[in-house]
């Protein structure tokens, strides 16, 4: 897969799925098409090694992640400097209730919980694999998602207890 021309054939196959996982991570579509945007650009630069890796949809995946990270530093060092509060971004609208509630829970999680959650239970990565893209012991990856699914859980049935309220008053 070394040939540049096989890039194109990994972009398209790969992109869509990418920023998916992205999205899920940062809760900010615009963030994760921007740090997804510039995994793939370094991925170009340097596609011969990357194509020659275990997974070079791992090595996008990762330096996405780690783009982002970076791009959350910036905004909050930003946002400390002029002395203003952080905004909610807006919902997305074509989203469903359930997809939304989702990424909602998954922004309350902490960074490390909620990136071996999303690649683990959600882009299907299995945990040795997860393990090796967060540089992070199977043991610890494994405390990670259990305290992500524990917080999960109970972020997800406060919302299905308030939704039910709501419907069970006739507002849903």
């Amino acid at each position: 897969m070394g040939d540049p021309a096989d890039f194109d054939d990994f972009y398209a196959a790969t992109a869509r799925r990418v920023l998916g996982h992205v999205f899920l991570m940062t809760g900010d579509l615009a963030a994760s098409e921007d740090a997804v945007a510039e995994a793939f650009t370094r991925a170009w630069e340097r596609w011969p090694a990357v194509s020659a890796s275990r997974s070079p949809e791992a090595w996008v995946r990762t330096v996405a992640a780690r783009v982002a990270v970076s791009s959350w530093r910036k905004a909050r060092n930003r946002l400390l400097a002029h002395h203003r509060q952080a905004r909610e971004p807006a919902p997305v609208d074509v989203l469903g209730p359930d997809h939304v509630a989702l990424v909602r829970a998954l922004r309350t999680l902490p960074a490390k919980h909620r990136q071996a959650v999303v690649l683990h239970h959600l882009a299907d990565v299995s945990l040795a694999d997860v393990a090796e893209e967060m540089d992070a012991p199977v043991g610890t990856v494994k405390a990670w998602l259990s305290r992500g699914r524990a917080a999960l859980r109970e972020q997800l049935l406060e919302v299905g207890t308030t939704w039910h309220q709501r419907e069970a008053q006739g507002h849903a």
